[in-house]
């Protein structure tokens, strides 16, 4: 509403001789309760008219209606003054804006932007919160692409460190060469299966150990597999010939699996990094803030950092043995990052456990001297929940994301099935749509809710065809294009010469002009929820638009045209809002 900003800015020179900044014009959603579109708050401006509050808005309101024909009427309630925006504005956006292929596309802003997400650990399959954290990575990749952003999507393989030589260990001492294809499990459930195995193992030595004598934490240092792991770690740095070809292998299984999953669940990367590259490049920096006199190393030659007086503590950069921990190989990948695309902002999508991980990771690249460091987000999530309880991934009871995915079609076949509308499907057209419909609940109800709040995945009440979820938004969808099909709806033939809305035209009109803007702020808040929450607004707006105004029994064929026209702008906009979120949208349900 850039024009009634300008319109404000003159008024009050012209009104009252005082200039004001377009920037401090307050312009907000007028509530429901009123008449109008568009409220201005008009406390601000009584200084410069001397006036009450409600005189200061009735003397702009004129103002504005007199000047402008975009708006036909305004309203003062205390200090509010709504405006009321001409019919003929809203039909002129739709024809001009809303209907054109280029509605809702930004133009590119010059600013790059990395989005890292997914990073799993290759000692284990993707589970329910690894899917929170790459549907939230890849639909703010998409979001960021169309508000103007140039975006690359990179994924960060954990794949060294203890948890990888866990894993190998237990295949060494318990797999007796099983593989993917003797086992007919998929590469990384394999990995899993031996991660579970080692921890079961594990403690079952600490138990043996407690019992002979040593305390709980002289066992944990002591037992015999975790001894094994640590040693493998230092073979694994130090180039050993059969732990490498062990980890090639492992790994080799473990990316195969990733793939699958990763293609069921319809997220892609344009970069991959991979700690065992990057983590040398943090030794790196660890010897460059040695020298600068940011670290300090203690007599057992592990480094250190001290942030005491940024009110953290003393953070462990580098063993004393020489291995790095994770903070180590994230100095690195941070670093190797930049150096490859220059970036302007560089977003870490990860579970807020690790909250203080990278404020810590943050500031050490501040006090490095690291100009790019300023460029630097922590997209903290929230974790998801079962109706069960918290997953715990080393105890075998993670609630796995190709079972789930699984079970998520399998309760869309059901639910449409009862419903009795794919009578007329094949059966390859019906699985297509409980894949479309079942990922879309998925999908829907993790990024509807804003990212750091932690939430309740309840499975099936994701799949309700008329509640706050992806299958409503989907359903509408299908509707909208059963109605065009009907009426043998042609775009570019369509015409009409309505002058005039009824309050639900005009409603969702003003809905679908919400787009652009959306995007934006959904960009600018790193919060895919805010387009999921837009797009449900507009599949609710156009079902009471659907119900309450005919379309193919319109009184006449100009109304009819007018109401396809507003039914196509409406399934392009959900068509693509819910692309926004990764959502597959079908062409009838």
């Amino acid at each position: 509403m850039d024009f009634i900003i300008e319109a404000v800015v003159k008024a009050v020179k012209d009104l009252y001789q005082t200039d004001i900044a377009a920037k401090d014009v307050n312009l907000q959603e007028t509530r429901k309760e009123f008449e109008g579109q568009v409220t201005l708050v008009t406390f601000p401006y009584t200084k410069v008219s001397r006036k009450g509050p409600e005189q200061t808005g009735a003397e702009i309101g004129e103002y504005l209606q007199n000047t402008l024909p975009q708006i036909a009427a305004f309203n003062v309630v205390k200090g509010f003054l709504n405006i009321v925006i001409a019919d003929s504005y809203w039909l002129n956006a739709l024809h001009t804006d809303i209907l054109t292929d280029s509605f809702a596309t930004a133009k590119p802003n010059g600013k790059k932007v990395m989005v890292e997400y997914s990073s799993p650990n290759t000692n284990k399959p993707l589970h329910l919160g690894h899917i929170r954290n790459n549907l939230l990575g890849f639909s703010l990749s998409e979001i960021l692409s169309a508000a103007g952003y140039e975006v690359i999507k990179a994924n960060l393989v954990n794949d060294r460190g203890i948890h990888i030589c866990k894993s190998m260990v237990a295949w060494r001492e318990f797999g007796q060469g099983e593989t993917p294809q003797s086992s007919g499990l998929k590469g990384d459930h394999l990995a899993g299966k031996y991660y579970v195995w080692f921890d079961k193992a594990y403690k079952q030595q600490i138990q043996e150990l407690v019992e002979e004598g040593q305390t709980e934490d002289e066992a944990k240092k002591n037992a015999p597999l975790i001894k094994e792991a640590q040693q493998m770690l230092q073979q694994w740095e130090a180039g050993d010939e059969a732990v490498i070809n062990l980890w090639n292998t492992m790994n080799g299984w473990v990316y195969e699996g990733f793939d699958v999953t990763y293609k069921n669940l319809g997220v892609s990367f344009d970069k991959y990094y991979y700690e065992s590259d990057t983590y040398l490049l943090g030794k790196d920096i660890v010897e460059e803030g040695l020298a600068k006199g940011v670290f300090f190393k203690k007599e057992d030659g592990s480094v250190w950092i001290d942030l005491t007086e940024d009110g953290l503590d003393q953070k462990l950069v580098l063993r004393g043995d020489g291995t790095s921990v994770y903070i180590t190989q994230d100095l690195g990948t941070a670093q190797l990052k930049y150096d490859d695309f220059k970036m302007d902002e560089s977003i870490y999508v990860v579970g807020n456990e690790q909250d203080y991980h990278f404020k810590v990771l943050f500031l050490i690249l501040q006090k490095l001297g690291k100009s790019w460091a300023q460029g630097l987000y922590h997209l903290s999530y929230g974790m998801v929940d079962l109706p069960s309880g918290k997953m715990k991934s080393r105890e075998g009871t993670v609630v796995d994301a190709d079972d789930l995915m699984a079970d998520m079609f399998g309760t869309a076949k059901e639910t449409t099935e009862a419903m009795g509308k794919v009578a007329d499907f094949s059966e390859a057209d019906k699985n297509k749509l409980y894949r479309t419909i079942g990922m879309g609940a998925l999908k829907y109800f993790l990024l509807k809710v804003d990212p750091k709040k932690r939430l309740l995945f309840d499975p099936k009440e994701s799949i309700d065809f008329q509640g706050h979820t992806g299958p409503f938004i989907q359903y509408t969808h299908a509707r909208i294009k059963s109605v065009l099909s009907r009426a043998g709806y042609v775009a570019e033939s369509s015409t009409h010469d309505v002058t005039g809305l009824d309050s639900v035209e005009r409603d969702l009109i003003v809905t679908l002009t919400k787009f652009p803007q959306t995007i934006q702020e959904a960009a600018a808040n790193h919060s895919p929820a805010l387009v999921a929450n837009y797009v449900y607004e507009l599949a609710k707006n156009y079902n009471k638009f659907y119900h309450e105004k005919p379309i193919m029994q319109a009184e006449n064929e100009n109304l009819k045209q007018f109401r396809l026209q507003v039914s196509a702008a409406s399934a392009k906009v959900i068509n693509k809002a819910m692309s926004l979120l990764g959502i597959d949208v079908p062409e009838r349900m």
